[in-house]
């Protein structure tokens, strides 16, 4: 059996938590049809012996408090269903006993916003790792010793899981019972649970949004140009003349500051003009990649699908405006 604790965390998000204790369960139950025994022992497990959650409409009980926790092979950290600072003190005291047991053999896994509790221990310090990608520059400020794989789905670095964003998490669950069982129990709780086993990104989620907290006000200038005149033609040297900036003064703040070459941030905020226009119009990938100032059919293809993970014409098949029946 491999003892698993899924940690009822105080403002829990209750949908992320259940998809892991239900999985879990799930692939019990398949090993029993075949005649055999469930190999997970879930158990929900708490700070207290009872937690309210949601201004408390809901009241639980986890099967044990940390102090009641010898020995467990498996840690599961959901996430909380709250604002990350709050969330995280107000599980401060998970985080020495995270860390406890993991050097104890236990392996960890944290299931989207769950990162940022994962992240206090410090076992992420060097390892890959994920999170929501709403919620991706806040964990990399916060945890910069990570090595932070912004468009996975899911990373499994040396007995540290984490999962992407809000439901694809189900998608860990679905990896750790392969891992665990086999492909085949994987296969049939995808088959339950109506999960697509099939994907490997969250690229295609991500919505850029330029990151504009930084404080430096030339930057944030040339960031408002790039934004408003992206169909054009820019280069480095008509913005170091326009902003009075030297070249290569230009370019090393503008990485430090948004975390992107110009280049890097001049196709992320094409590429997301185009998305949009995918998503709204009617209008054709020629039309589209034209608008936001591209002429080469090859280059735009190259780029969308660095960002999003798939072609411009898959991305406007899965969302694009339907046509009525």
């Amino acid at each position: 059996m491999k003892h698993v604790s899924i940690l009822l965390l105080n403002h829990v998000n209750l949908g992320s938590m259940e998809n892991a204790r239900l999985g879990l369960l799930e692939a019990n139950e398949y090993l029993k049809s075949r005649g055999k025994m469930g190999i997970f022992d879930v158990q929900l497990v708490g700070l207290s012996e009872e937690v309210q959650l949601n201004d408390g409409r809901y009241s639980l009980r986890p099967d044990r408090t940390i102090n009641q926790v010898q020995s467990t092979d498996l840690i599961i950290i959901p996430p909380v269903h709250f604002d990350i600072e709050s969330g995280i003190k107000s599980n401060q005291n998970f985080i020495p006993w995270i860390s406890q047991h993991f050097s104890q053999g236990a392996e960890v896994v944290s299931l989207c916003l769950g990162a940022f509790i994962l992240g206090c221990t410090g076992l992420l310090d060097g390892k890959k790792c994920v999170t929501h990608w709403k919620a991706a520059e806040q964990f990399q400020s916060l945890f910069p010793k990570t090595n932070y794989q912004a468009s996975e789905l899911l990373t499994d670095d040396n007995g540290i899981y984490t999962g992407g964003g809000a439901f694809s998490s189900a998608n860990l669950i679905l990896y750790l019972i392969e891992k665990f069982v086999d492909r085949d129990a994987a296969i049939y709780c995808s088959k339950v649970f109506q999960i697509d086993m099939g994907r490997t990104s969250q690229s295609e989620f991500i919505i850029f949004i330029g990151q504009k907290e930084h404080g430096d006000e030339p930057i944030i200038q040339i960031q408002e140009f790039v934004e408003k005149n992206f169909q054009d033609k820019i280069n480095v040297e008509a913005l170091s003349d326009k902003f009075s900036l030297v070249r290569r003064t230009l370019e090393r703040r503008f990485k430090l500051a948004t975390g992107n070459t110009l280049l890097e941030y001049l196709q992320r905020v094409r590429v997301e003009a185009a998305k949009r226009n995918l998503e709204k119009s009617k209008k054709t990938i020629n039309e589209v990649m034209y608008e936001v100032g591209y002429s080469d059919t090859k280059a735009f293809r190259d780029v969308f699908k660095k960002y999003t993970g798939i072609t411009p014409v898959a991305y406007k098949q899965k969302y694009g405006l339907v046509e009525a029946l």
